[in-house]
């Protein structure tokens, strides 16, 4: 099986061409000014015009207005992530207003009862990224980890992610129990909140690629 991958909360170039070197099929930029790995559109921009068009250009926001999404998917974006507690009415609204967009809904799991939000999204969203709960103000990014036997036997409504609390040394392990197809990847490749390790990212996907 091939395990596709996204590395997210880029910020430097030199970390976004360590993920182009070693194969990210997603690399994700973040658009929420109380996380580490906040960017502008402008510098994103920058940035994304080192990426070949093969790799995806995910934007990472929080409850969005439509005035950020104009300006970040100027900096050359394929795809929203919504991460906050946008609506199945609100991510309507995102998909008629940006319809060439792809979108991806996070949900925040912390049980199985978590999942039954999920169907909610089955014709809104092109993907769902199941990522563990947090409880402070940042809505992902802590290297937190939720117990994947939650997906194991999982009817799956629409495609799906992998995320929270992954890393080199148990991404294999991750795979084996819910059989994703796609993982995402922040804390685990940092030395710190917001600070990208280039060796890191490198294991990562040479991890995967093992897989």
């Amino acid at each position: 099986m091939s395990v596709r991958t996204k590395i997210c909360g880029l910020s430097t170039e030199e970390t976004v061409a360590t993920a182009v070197r070693y194969g990210a099929d997603y690399i994700g930029f973040v658009f929420f000014e109380k996380s580490p790995r906040s960017v502008t559109p402008e510098k994103a921009a920058m940035l994304i015009r080192q990426i070949p068009d093969h790799v995806q250009k995910m934007g990472v926001f929080v409850d969005p207005d439509n005035n950020l999404l104009e300006r970040a998917l100027a900096s050359g974006l394929t795809g929203f992530q919504l991460h906050g507690h946008e609506t199945a009415e609100r991510i309507a609204s995102i998909r008629e207003t940006f319809p060439k967009v792809k979108i991806w809904k996070a949900l925040s799991i912390a049980n199985s009862q978590d999942l039954a939000q999920a169907p909610h999204y089955r014709g809104l969203a092109d993907r769902l990224l199941y990522d563990a709960r947090t409880d402070g103000v940042l809505p992902g990014g802590m290297g937190r980890r939720f117990d994947w036997r939650l997906l194991k036997e999982y009817k799956h409504p629409l495609p799906w992610a992998l995320s929270g609390g992954l890393d080199a040394n148990n991404i294999a392990q991750a795979v084996a129990i819910t059989g994703a197809e796609l993982v995402d990847i922040s804390s685990g490749v940092e030395t710190s909140p917001g600070i990208k390790d280039m060796d890191k990212i490198a294991q990562f996907l040479q991890a995967v690629r093992l897989l």
